[in-house]
């Protein structure tokens, strides 16, 4: 299911003993464009602290209830590695805290999550099956990553995109409202784009994948579509009423292949114009 990314805001990750906090932003990789990180603001039992709590540990969320379980004791997040989330994340410090809870990492890979779609679907390292030889080549393989992109971050601020402004190829259409997350992937499926500074229009969903620039220092985003084909797109009326054959036809408007079709998923793509 997709869900708003201001609805994953405020809700409270529960562990296994307790409340860790409160989601207050998420952090995504710029390059699959996939939420990596919810930050938490732990409140007063761990001195406000704020945490990283990765995909990883997650299970199905219950936005009903404003609530995401985590596979985690109070414990572990106590005495996770102190990383300022004011500060840009590097490969290292994602090193130290996959290290830490026993995670795999997720670059290297084509998938979204390493060689898996799902983060649920990538075994921990607590369960590594191989040889000690091949347990050390993955750390070996991991710190020579970590080394190679030691200040390289890729993870952004949900918080900090929204208002960017967003450009088509002949001309400005509005700016980033929110984004919608795949609550099973985690991969952000769409841009909610509000138009109506430009026209009377109305917010309307932009694919990662038709993006062609993000301008960090300046805050833009430029797509390859044009003005009138976003203005002639079906309206985005909240993700409660988005189904897949909606989605469908958003794709078919803007001529584009559908993310199910990319990743094996059952229904139909229509070809790019």
């Amino acid at each position: 299911m997709l869900r708003n990314s201001q609805d994953l805001e405020g809700c409270t990750i529960g562990a296994t003993d307790g409340p860790i906090g409160e989601v207050k932003d998420l952090y995504f990789d710029d390059k699959a464009w996939v939420i990596r990180y919810l930050v938490v603001s732990t409140g007063e039992w761990l001195s406000n602290r704020k945490v990283l709590i990765s995909p990883y540990a997650i299970s199905h969320p219950r936005l009903g209830q404003k609530l995401l379980s985590a596979t985690l004791t109070k414990e572990q997040v106590k005495n996770s590695p102190d990383i300022d989330t004011d500060k840009p994340i590097s490969r290292q410090h994602e090193m130290q805290y996959l290290k830490y809870y026993r995670y795999p990492n997720y670059w290297g890979s084509t998938g979204l999550w390493g060689v898996g779609v799902n983060p649920n679907m990538m075994p921990m390292y607590s369960g590594f099956e191989g040889s000690a030889d091949q347990y050390r080549q993955v750390e070996i393989d991991r710190e020579e990553t970590g080394r190679r992109e030691h200040y390289d971050s890729h993870l952004r601020s949900c918080n900090a995109v929204m208002k960017y402004h967003i450009r088509a190829t002949d001309g400005d259409i509005g700016h980033v409202q929110a984004f919608l997350v795949d609550d099973e992937t985690w991969a952000i499926r769409y841009l909610i784009v509000e138009t109506s500074n430009w026209w009377l229009g109305h917010q309307v969903l932009i694919a990662p994948q038709w993006i062609d620039d993000v301008n960090w220092f300046d805050c833009k985003v430029s797509v390859d579509l044009t003005r009138q084909a976003v203005k002639d797109a079906p309206p985005y009326e909240g993700a409660g009423s988005l189904d897949r054959v909606q989605e469908m036809g958003i794709h078919q408007h803007y001529g584009r292949p559908g993310y199910w079709a990319v990743e094996g998923e059952s229904g139909a793509a229509g070809s790019r114009r």
